[in-house]
C-alpha cells in the first residue's frame, strides 16, 4: 500500500486496502459481481477491522463491502501516533464523509449502509444526523458507545473531564485492561484472531481529549438526533463488569450501557428499529455462535428498509 492513495494488498486475505486521508480504506476482493448496493463497516475504540465473516456477510446479500480504519487506529496508526487520540467526534465524522465519497465514486448511483460499532457507531449517528452523504439509506449501530454503565469513580472523572481537556488534552485519565479483548483472542483460548497491538487485551488509556469529545458527542445523543434514514440499534440484553471474575463475561456486554442504549434510541430519529440479543457480547458480530446468528439475521430481516 503506497501513500499515493492506490489499492495495495492488505494484512488481511482476501482484501485490499489504500489510504483515505488519515484513515484507511479496506475493500473486498471478491465482491458481488453485480450489487445492490454498499456497506462501510466502521469499527470502535481499540479496534480495527478483522471481521472477514462480516464481509461475507454482506457479499452474500448482494452487498460491496468495505471497512475503515479510522485515524489513529489499527492500519491508520503512523509514526508518533497516540492511538485513538481525537479533539472531537467530527473528525471521525471526516474519515467517514471521507470513506463514502469514495465508495460512491467507486459504485455510482449505489445506495449505502453504514456498520458501525461502539464509539464508532457514536460518531456516525452524530454524522448521520448533521452531515449525511446523499447516497446513505441505512444505518447500523451495533452496541453503540451512548453511556458506559454507572459508577462513581467515573462520575466524579466525567465532572471534571473538561477543564483538563483544555489543559492538558494528552492527560492519562483512565487505563484498563481489556478483559473483553482477551475474552475474544485467539492466543488466549478465545474464537478470534486479530492483531494484538491493534486491539490490545491491555487496553488503550482514555486520554482527556478523547474523553471530552465523546462525553460531548454523548450528550449530543442525549438531547436527540434527526437521523432522516432508516436505523437498526443492536444490543446486548445485559451489561456486566469488564473482570476476569465476571461469569458472564462471553455472555453480556462489558464495555457500555445497554440500558442507556435502549432509552436513547427512540430519539435518533423518526425511524429506529431495536433489536435486543440475548447472550450478545460487546461487539455483537463476535458473539457466539447462538448470538451471532440472531444478530445477522435482525440485519437481514431489516435491510429491506435501507435497500428495498
Amino acid at each position: 500500500m503506497d501513500d499515493a492513495g492506490t489499492w495495495g494488498d492488505d494484512v488481511l486475505a482476501g482484501f485490499e486496502a489504500r489510504p483515505l486521508g488519515p484513515a484507511t480504506l479496506i475493500r473486498s476482493t471478491a465482491p458481488p459481481p453485480h450489487p445492490r448496493g454498499a456497506v462501510l463497516h466502521v469499527h470502535g475504540y481499540n479496534d480495527y477491522f478483522f471481521q472477514a465473516h462480516l464481509a461475507e456477510f454482506f457479499a452474500g446479500l448482494g452487498l460491496a463491502f468495505h471497512a475503515l480504519d479510522l485515524r489513529r487506529a489499527g492500519r491508520s496508526l503512523r509514526p508518533g501516533d497516540t492511538p485513538h487520540l481525537i479533539r472531537d467526534i467530527t473528525e471521525l465524522g471526516d474519515d467517514i464523509s471521507a470513506a463514502a465519497d469514495a465508495i460512491a465514486a467507486e459504485h455510482p448511483g449505489l445506495p449505502l449502509v453504514i456498520h458501525a460499532h461502539s464509539t464508532g457507531g457514536l460518531a456516525a449517528a452524530i454524522w448521520a444526523s448533521d452531515r449525511p452523504s446523499p447516497t446513505l439509506t441505512g444505518l447500523i449501530l451495533d452496541s453503540p458507545f451512548f453511556a458506559r454503565p454507572d459508577n462513581r469513580r467515573e462520575r466524579v472523572l466525567l465532572h471534571a473531564v473538561g477543564p483538563v481537556a483544555r489543559v492538558r488534552p494528552g492527560a492519562v485519565l483512565a487505563h484498563h485492561p481489556s478483559r473483553y479483548a482477551a475474552h475474544l483472542l485467539s492466543d488466549e483460548g478465545g474464537a478470534w484472531g486479530f492483531d494484538p497491538d491493534w486491539k490490545t487485551p491491555l487496553g488503550v488509556p482514555a486520554r482527556a481529549s478523547w474523553l471530552a469529545a465523546v462525553r460531548r458527542a454523548q450528550r449530543r445523543v442525549a438531547r436527540g438526533l434527526d437521523i432522516r434514514v432508516p436505523v437498526l440499534v443492536a444490543r446486548s440484553h445485559s451489561s456486566g463488569p469488564d473482570t476476569p471474575d465476571n461469569p458472564l463475561l462471553g455472555v453480556q456486554d462489558t464495555a457500555v450501557d445497554v440500558g442507556a442504549i435502549a432509552r436513547l434510541a427512540p430519539g435518533l430519529g423518526p425511524d429506529v428499529t431495536e433489536a435486543v440479543i440475548t447472550g450478545g457480547v460487546h461487539e455483537l458480530s463476535l458473539s457466539s455462535p447462538v448470538p451471532r446468528a440472531a444478530y445477522l439475521a435482525s440485519i437481514r430481516s431489516w435491510l429491506p428498509k435501507a435497500i428495498p
